[in-house]
């Protein structure tokens, strides 16, 4: 007998869904009644494996890059358990950084030198005051194109992010007092401890 009921599951993949992996797709609402506009925050279903033996449930799931803090595992009822968050599409790029440095380090470098002699001194100072400020304008101008030439164009966004949630319906009596998780590399363990079985204990007339 299966350990949990076809209801308290996430919405099953179809075939064709694999081309979307973890994502929703849209459904068509019955003209019968009205359905609610469809949240523009994405959602998905992480995968499990789900083990039963004989004194425990085991729930492994898939959650690369979801930190420990954005998770909550709670009972809604005695035979539910929900495992549901939150994670966001992060990125951990250094280009922005050393091209920085590049920058910094060919602006500090002199473009070339001049010798300046008694005569030219007064025509000089007047000459570097005038190209400073240039250069300033020109470093104020270079910087803003440069901040949005730097926004990246997406080709593909196949990761899962947004909000996540599965819910398990457990047939039989579980110890919710007893549950161990723990998420290392990117997989959520979570044991659940079936309850003893209720042994018939016999009452003696006195």
């Amino acid at each position: 007998m299966a350990f949990f009921s076809q209801s308290g599951l996430s919405p099953l993949f179809l075939l064709n869904d694999y081309e979307a992996p973890n994502q929703y797709k849209p459904r068509k609402c019955p003209k019968s009644y009205q359905c609610s506009k469809p949240q523009a925050r994405s959602s998905f279903a992480p995968a499990f494996d789900v083990r039963e033996f004989t004194d425990a449930y085991h729930l492994d799931g898939e959650l690369p890059g979801v930190d420990q803090s954005n998770i909550e595992i709670e009972f809604t009822d005695p035979h539910t358990l929900v495992i549901k968050g939150h994670t966001d599409r992060e990125y951990n790029n250094n280009n922005n950084n050393d091209n920085n440095d590049a920058t910094s380090s060919r602006s500090s470098s002199p473009a070339g030198w001049h010798q300046a002699t008694v005569e030219d001194e007064d025509a000089e100072s007047t000459s570097s005051a005038d190209t400073a400020a240039s250069k300033t304008a020109s470093a104020s101008a270079s910087h803003t194109e440069k901040t949005e030439t730097d926004k990246p164009h997406f080709w593909a966004k196949e990761r899962s992010v947004g909000d996540f949630q599965r819910t398990f319906s457990f047939t039989a009596r579980v110890d919710q007092d007893s549950v161990r998780a723990s998420l290392k590399n990117g997989i959520l363990s979570v044991v659940v401890p079936k309850e003893p079985t209720p042994t018939p204990k016999k009452i003696p007339i006195l």
